[in-house]
């Protein structure tokens, strides 16, 4: 009988354009390739609210599953851990949040982020097993300290997606005004993403910048965003969503991610799986996964930025050797093996838990 699975994402339709979104797009596009069997709402009626109403009814809140697996640390995915927990039924928990990539996320996110530490303790704490994206990240939950094991897997990179982002590349560079070495970045616009080194090494170059994704203007949007969207230096374009992120990854000639924080940053992989130069800023995570001079460059200030940019450019063939590295690189990252991993991840904790012992802590990356 097939393993059947809750794969699910609370708030699912806000965070399409999210990170932790992405992530479980493609947690669901590998499992499709294995014989698991996946429903990605616990809710009988497939919302809350049918699932009240089926209570209501005399009938069941919750879905039949074999085992959870939840993306998300709110009050339905606290809702899902609570019923597994009461009923034995095997917890995977996704640590795709911690206090530490939370804060300089929006306005207000710095002062909140110890309290969320304190709120994850406790939510991870519940599962059988703590999934998360790196080694780095398994460090940062074990300093918390989270107390099931925790086990690193690789968010992957869906290849296919991209497939036919060099035919874009004309088409949004003619939107974007973009023209000559195009130096790129894809994501929301975050301080902790590299906002401000972003736009200070632009000021010193002479090359477009562009970052391909939202960002928020709003109440909650920080000062350093509002600062550079509402005021960007010339050569810097800030586009707001994108309709096909494969014409980002086309326009672009240099994926320049100054980030301060990550997990692990799925964008990268899906720049070095295009064959993109990719400069990195020099931070813990990314030392697991990539190597200075041969599918990166690495930097730690603005001026090494700005350097690595200006070689970058004046060198094709640094260029292509990087980019060419960088896509084997991402090839270790495929959807297959993260499906494969997942499955074994899953029996492997159905049969701890039913045998009543824990389940063994090595690295399934």
């Amino acid at each position: 009988m097939a393993l059947r699975v809750l794969n699910h994402l609370e708030l699912e339709s806000r965070l399409s354009r999210s990170g932790i979104g992405t992530a479980t797009d493609h947690q669901r596009a590998a499992l499709d390739r294995t014989d698991v069997e996946v429903t990605t709402s616990p809710w009988r009626g497939g919302d809350p609210a049918a699932g009240l109403r089926s209570l209501a009814a005399g009938k069941r809140l919750f879905r039949e599953y074999d085992l959870a697996h939840c993306n998300l640390v709110g009050p339905g995915s606290l809702a899902v851990a609570r019923h597994a927990v009461r009923n034995h039924i095997p917890l995977v928990l996704h640590a795709h949040v911690t206090r530490e990539d939370f804060a300089e996320s929006f306005r207000g996110s710095t002062t909140v982020a110890p309290a969320l530490g304190r709120y994850l303790k406790r939510f991870y704490s519940q599962a059988d097993l703590v999934l998360c994206p790196s080694e780095y990240t398994k460090r940062v939950l074990e300093s918390y300290p989270v107390t099931p094991p925790i086990r690193p897997v690789t968010n992957g990179v869906d290849v296919d997606a991209l497939a036919g982002f060099e035919d874009r590349r004309e088409a949004y560079r003619d939107r974007y005004d973009l023209s000559g070495t195009v130096v790129f970045l894809v994501g929301n616009v975050f301080e902790r993403k590299g906002l401000s080194t972003f736009c200070r090494v632009a000021e010193a170059t002479p090359y477009d910048f562009v970052w391909f994704g939202p960002y928020d203007t709003g109440p909650h949007a920080s000062k350093a965003v509002r600062r550079w969207t509402e005021n960007p230096p010339e050569n810097v374009t800030f586009t707001g969503w994108v309709d096909d992120i494969r014409g980002a990854y086309g326009a672009g000639d240099i994926y320049l991610f100054p980030t301060k924080n990550e997990n692990q940053g799925i964008a990268v992989l899906e720049a070095m799986a295009c064959g993109k130069a990719v400069v990195l800023r020099d931070i813990p995570v990314f030392e697991e996964f990539y190597t200075h001079g041969h599918d990166c460059l690495k930097c730690e200030t603005d001026a090494e930025f700005r350097e690595a940019v200006e070689r970058l450019a004046g060198d094709d063939d640094l260029r292509a050797r990087l980019g060419e590295n960088a896509e084997a690189t991402a090839a270790e990252h495929s959807l297959d093996r993260v499906g494969e991993t997942l499955a074994e991840t899953y029996r492997e904790v159905r049969d701890a838990k039913r045998a009543g012992r824990p389940v063994e802590v090595e690295d399934k990356r």
